[in-house]
């Protein structure tokens, strides 16, 4: 089963196609309309009648091609239809690429009726892939806005990777943002398999989150709790421009990286000047670091009590403590989190 992205370029698509067929494998087809709104049960349910029309049997793979949705609605379905099937993730964006793919994590999006954006990711299941395939040269077809979301998560990377054993990534990316944003194959080579490498590392030594010593990976979440609470609004956008809401899912995680930042230093964890870098970042990589119309702090931090790393009520933020390093914070400030939120205005 091929699910694939609705909007890729059809040479993509067809050659994904072609080389299923050579290979000997009968091909059947879904597609996923890729935004937060079609993340959904009732994309969930398309996908497992699809395959279930198709017959596919326990042995058999769904391929997964395209971005981060198309990869976790596919990845969600893979792991429920006949209690589990093979997931083979074939990331088209950058985003998927360095992030979604790898790691197990699968999901779609729960609205609870109540008039509220819905809850991002709730429902889902670990379910690892057999295989992740990234190729570079997929990125040419990716507009430029999605591009740069990937990078959001790169930088984020960075600001945790001194703890699995890549102290300079973040430097490297500063150095070769350049030649990064022009599409370099090595550099983009080089990009996509340091952050697979940590990615990799993290998963490996906590596969289902369940450290308890304030990392593991939870530390993956640096910058979510914030971003995940601001990514459902639909009428925020990057540039102030209504036409290019809603956010994307990395323009959000850079603005939950800002208020991470900032909210550290409010703390003493960080000196402001690791914030007032990782803005420069972002601003260089054509990522937000502020947003217009953000809706009243308290919504905000009501949205975030409903995030996945709460427990027993209590809100667990992911917060830079030094040059490369990351921890889980479980008593930060309701003034310190609220003055943060208030930066991003």
């Amino acid at each position: 089963m091929l699910v694939r992205d609705a909007g890729l370029p059809a040479s993509l698509v067809d050659g994904a196609r072609a080389s299923l067929t050579a290979a000997g494998f009968s091909v059947s087809e879904a597609s996923v309309v890729a935004d937060e709104q079609h993340k959904t049960l009732a994309t969930l349910e398309t996908l497992c009648v699809a395959m279930a029309r198709a017959k596919l049997e326990r042995a058999e793979p769904v391929v997964a091609l395209g971005g981060g949705i198309v990869g976790d609605a596919a990845g969600f379905a893979a792991s429920v239809y006949r209690r589990g099937v093979p997931i083979i993730q074939c990331p088209t964006t950058l985003l998927a690429m360095v992030d979604a793919s790898v790691g197990g994590k699968t999901g779609v999006n729960l609205d609870l009726a109540d008039g509220k954006p819905s809850k991002k990711n709730l429902l889902g299941a670990f379910h690892q892939p057999s295989l992740v395939i990234a190729d570079v040269d997929a990125l040419r077809s990716l507009p430029r806005r999605q591009l740069r979301c990937g990078l959001a998560e790169c930088i984020k990377h960075g600001l945790l990777a001194a703890e699995f054993a890549d102290a300079e990534l973040l430097n490297w990316i500063d150095a070769n943002l350049s030649l990064l944003l022009s599409l370099d194959g090595v550099a983009l080579v080089e990009l996509v398999a340091r952050n697979i490498a940590i990615k990799a590392k993290v998963v490996a030594s906590d596969e289902r989150e369940e450290a308890e010593d304030g990392g593991g990976r939870a530390l993956l979440n640096l910058g979510h709790t914030f971003g995940h609470a601001i990514e459902p609004i639909k009428t925020l956008s990057p540039d102030g421009d209504a036409g290019n809401a809603p956010l994307h899912h990395g323009e959000a995680v850079a603005l939950g990286l800002v208020a991470a930042c900032r909210c550290a230093a409010s703390m003493n964890l960080v000196p402001i000047s690791v914030a007032e870098r990782v803005v420069s970042l972002l601003t260089r990589a054509g990522l937000p670091t502020h947003v217009q119309g953000l809706p009243p702090t308290d919504a905000i931090v009501e949205a975030m009590s409903h995030d996945k790393k709460v427990l027993g009520g209590v809100l667990r933020l992911v917060l830079p403590v030094g040059e490369g390093r990351c921890r889980v914070v479980t008593d930060a400030p309701p003034a310190a989190v609220r003055a943060a939120i208030d930066s991003l205005r």
